[in-house]
């Protein structure tokens, strides 16, 4: 959803976990063009950013290739009470802030994808409850209006794009639709509801390496082939969130992200999520740890998994990333760090170089002194 946040405090975790942002879709698209990692170790390294105003934080982050890359989310939040948009472009040597004054709202980013072309969107949220749209115009970003903006009932969740420009948008619109779509060339269309979408929203959007559509989130998984839907059981959970798919296959499916399940008392983490599906089940994988999140999920350059972002509730000073190693899912660690490290999305960098962004804060809790925390 997209989404993506502080763990709320681990205290009243809704607060800061109302949207998860679309990170598997867009690391799915970056996928495309690098060399096959998957199986070999990676070597993480923390890149220096750009101070923001406590607490600052990164929900999403996307890359066009080596030396094009976004991220997107808050800074100045306190606990419940919206801070500011924030964004941060990185030009293949820094990341550096990019001015958002002109946008005129207060609130957070949550969802960002972008081409090898340079164009890119963002999704973000007023403290209104308004979807905010947002297009890259090569040096900062400009607000965009789509169809139903402004509707009750309408939002905007996650956004993929394709190589030829295509832009899809999972979200909420007028008679149940949960995908919208902008072509190439500037035209919009909210597609046909899913049978089953009536009262559901998904959290994200991504593409599979045949060029179908996915949306996905609690109680829905469903696929756009461009004339149908296809529809999978969605898994339901007590409170669960979904934070990445990534659709291997048509029978070959991961699903990622949390559940806090029943009760418990304030401050009680949430349980992470794995599930791997057939098309027609869920089962629960066995991750290398079970106590914390797992934010986003990329494919290798054939389209196989690769790597998932995580958050170790029992080891918060290192990011916990799954590497998948042709057999299961196995532990890689993040630098040591002074402060927490929470990932809040994970994308995949195109090109010959290959790579990865992971970005998220410095913070369980939406309070300063929190920072900007990426990680490559």
């Amino acid at each position: 959803m997209r989404r993506r946040r502080f763990i709320g405090g681990l205290v009243g975790a809704g607060a800061g976990l109302g949207l998860v942002s679309a990170s598997g879709g867009t690391a799915g698209a970056a996928g495309a063009g690098r060399p096959a990692l998957a199986g070999e170790p990676h070597e993480w390294q923390a890149v220096p950013t750009p101070e923001g105003t406590p607490a600052a934080q990164v929900r999403d982050v996307a890359a066009a290739d080596a030396g094009l890359a976004w991220a997107v989310g808050e800074e100045g939040r306190s606990g419940s009470a919206l801070g500011t948009p924030l964004a941060l472009a990185w030009d293949g040597g820094s990341w550096t802030r990019t001015g958002l004054g002109h946008l005129g709202f207060r609130g957070y980013l949550h969802s960002v994808a972008g081409t090898g072309a340079g164009s890119a969107w963002a999704i973000g949220t007023d403290t209104a409850g308004a979807t905010r749209l947002l297009a890259w115009d090569g040096q900062t970003w400009r607000e965009r209006s789509f169809p139903g903006q402004g509707q009750a009932g309408t939002s905007l969740t996650g956004v993929t794009v394709d190589s030829a420009g295509d832009a899809w948008f999972s979200g909420r619109g007028a008679g149940g639709s949960v995908l919208l779509h902008r072509d190439g060339q500037g035209g919009w269309r909210w597609l046909p509801a899913p049978p089953s979408a009536t009262t559901v929203t998904p959290s994200g959007v991504q593409l599979s390496p045949g060029g179908d559509v996915w949306v996905y989130g609690v109680g829905i998984v469903a696929r756009w082939d461009g004339s149908v839907w296809t529809e999978l059981p969605g898994y339901q959970g007590i409170r669960a969130y979904f934070t990445g798919l990534l659709p291997v296959a048509d029978d070959d499916l991961w699903l990622v992200g949390f559940d806090y399940g029943v009760g418990g008392p304030p401050g009680k983490p949430p349980g992470v999520l794995l599930l791997h599906g057939d098309g027609s089940t869920w089962n629960s994988a066995t991750p290398p740890f079970t106590v914390g999140m797992l934010n986003g999920i990329v494919a290798d350059a054939q389209g196989r998994p690769d790597r998932i972002a995580g958050w170790d509730f029992w080891d918060q000073t290192r990011a916990h990333y799954l590497r998948w190693d042709g057999t299961a899912w196995v532990s890689e660690r993040g630098p040591v760090s002074t402060t927490p490290v929470v990932m809040n999305s994970l994308a995949a960098v195109p090109g010959s170089d290959g790579g990865y962004w992971a970005a998220g804060t410095t913070s369980s809790s939406p309070y300063p002194p929190a920072q900007v925390r990426i990680e490559r």
